[in-house]
């Protein structure tokens, strides 16, 4: 069993762009697909509704760890929390962390998730396989986000 998810992605758009896609709440909500309830402070929760078809029934909840301008954005979440009926805060969190770089033609960003040694046995396959996929799916999503907007 893998502990970590690490995508790559040379984005054609500056730091400062990818930047504000990643943390402005209502941007990374277009492309993330989730309306949250208010901006993301470090040390303070966030949360929204997925908009995402088919998990509209789920709350998106995460705290944020930091934001150092231009170079990391990281919060800590319950991977594929998903099951209404589940009291996924006794359960210790995994970390999701955006890393930014700057290239000569845009920016690359480098997505780890980690810490799924730390996820119950019983879902930690799972949690891990959704992510790693949504992960993949969501690098594409910004990808588009921040070229065409």
């Amino acid at each position: 069993m893998e502990n970590t998810i690490e995508k790559q992605i040379d984005l054609k758009a500056p730091v400062s762009r990818v930047w504000r896609a990643i943390t402005d709440y209502r941007e990374f909500g277009d492309w993330f697909r989730v309306k949250l309830d208010g901006p993301f402070v470090a040390g303070q929760p966030a949360q929204g509704q997925i908009t995402y078809p088919g998990y509209e029934h789920v709350t998106w909840r995460a705290v944020v760890q930091k934001m150092e301008p231009e170079t990391l954005f990281s919060f800590t979440w319950h991977p594929y929390g998903i099951d209404p009926k589940v009291d996924y805060s006794v359960e210790t969190p995994t970390l999701v962390e955006f890393r930014l770089e700057p290239l000569p033609d845009g920016t690359r960003l480098t997505l780890t998730e980690s810490g799924f040694d730390n996820v119950p046995a019983g879902r930690r396959d799972e949690a891990f396989r959704m992510n790693e996929g949504g992960w993949t799916e969501q690098m594409k999503n910004i990808e588009k986000h921040v070229t065409q907007n």
